[in-house]
């Protein structure tokens, strides 16, 4: 048996028979009531509101013709409640089937109340972050003969003198210088690359250097890369022919001699 299928199905025809017996259980109960306006029929749109099918006009049928059955004055809706305009009694409406009425005006008057306390709260922080906020700091003019000889230096970076400036850059990384270190140290069998020797004496920068130089050589094709663990494996490729994609002279290896010999042209 499909459990789930036959309890959604009925579910559903315990909503459609809650449908219409909400719709008839309302129009019993607008039957003998009629439009105050122009006498037309009433249809009910919702809990606690109806129309007129006429002109169109609405109301709730509770205040419009329910009245109280201890002093028989007329009822008044508070929040959600019908109560005697005379002696406060609590009511039941007989137009309400399974659900609540609300006062809308009560409503709006609360949303409207509480955004106003919320601009007001704002309002309030905003005068309490001015009131504690510090005086504008005006600092004093920059007195340049208090230090000593101030002056003199930023004339002489500021003069201009007929000597030009020239800038040494600091010592920085060589792709090819590098490529052409690790074609002489690469052979036909698996290497790590810390095996390779360092041409610099930061021994950090110049594994990295020689791992980009790696990257660009394997993929100009010249040699394969890949990770056994933590460690970084080179090898010569099969295909690999001599100065391909590597500029420079081979036999020139920065005067670098490795543990495995050096390579030969």
């Amino acid at each position: 048996m499909d459990i789930i299928g036959l309890a959604f199905r009925l579910v559903a025809r315990v909503e459609t028979f809650a449908e219409r017996a909400r719709r008839l259980y309302y129009a019993v109960m607008l039957m003998g009531h009629s439009c105050p306006q122009c006498a037309g029929r009433l249809v009910m749109l919702g809990e606690g509101r109806c129309r007129c099918k006429s002109c169109g006009h609405t109301l709730d049928p509770t205040l419009a013709f329910q009245r109280c059955p201890n002093c028989g004055d007329r009822l008044r809706l508070v929040v959600r409640r019908y109560r005697c305009k005379s002696c406060s009694m609590e009511v039941t409406s007989r137009f309400l089937f399974d659900g609540l009425v609300f006062d809308a005006e009560y409503f709006r008057e609360k949303m409207a109340e509480s955004r106003r306390r919320k601009r007001e709260l704002r309002d309030q922080v905003r005068e309490m972050l001015a009131a504690s906020r510090s005086h504008v700091l005006l600092p004093e003019a920059c007195d340049l003969r208090g230090v000593p000889g101030l002056a003199e230096a930023l004339d002489c970076m500021v003069a201009s003198t007929n000597e030009a400036l020239h800038w040494r850059p600091k010592e920085g990384f060589d792709l090819k210088r590098y490529q052409r270190h690790l074609r002489a140290h690469i052979r036909a069998f698996p290497l790590g690359l810390g095996e390779i020797p360092a041409l610099g004496e930061d021994a950090r920068k110049d594994l990295i250097w020689r791992f980009i130089a790696a990257v660009f050589m394997a993929h100009a094709g010249l040699i394969r890369v890949w990770q056994d663990g933590q460690t970084i494996m080179v090898m010569q490729r099969e295909t690999d022919r001599e100065g391909q994609d590597v500029s420079g002279d081979l036999e020139a290896v920065d005067g670098i001699q490795g543990s495995l010999g050096r390579a030969q042209a």
